[in-house]
């Protein structure tokens, strides 16, 4: 099934602002998993082996924390970089 190219969208006003919030976002993140390196590395992986939670250790509740966080980074990048496009789009018809 043939589609045929993709339509020029043209320039993105909200281009600057995504890519600010993408690199915060990321550096956020990028800490938080130096801290699950860290952990491992300067307590040569004992305190992973901590059960915290329902017999789960510390190094699955970290790991699946990593990965909800990346998904509700995820949401709320959309939904910020959303209402800044229509931000910007409403300020384009009013004017």
């Amino acid at each position: 099934m043939h589609h045929g190219p993709a339509v020029d969208s043209g320039p993105d006003p909200a281009s600057g602002y995504k890519s600010r919030l993408g690199v915060r976002m990321f550096i956020i993140y990028c800490l938080v998993y130096a801290g699950f390196v860290a952990t491992n590395v300067l307590t040569e992986g004992r305190a992973m082996q901590k059960i915290v939670i329902s017999g789960l250790n510390l190094a699955v509740v970290y790991g699946m924390g990593l990965i909800v966080l990346a998904l509700i980074m995820a949401l709320i990048y959309n939904a910020l970089c959303t209402n800044k496009e229509k931000e910007l789009a409403d300020g384009e018809v009013q004017r």
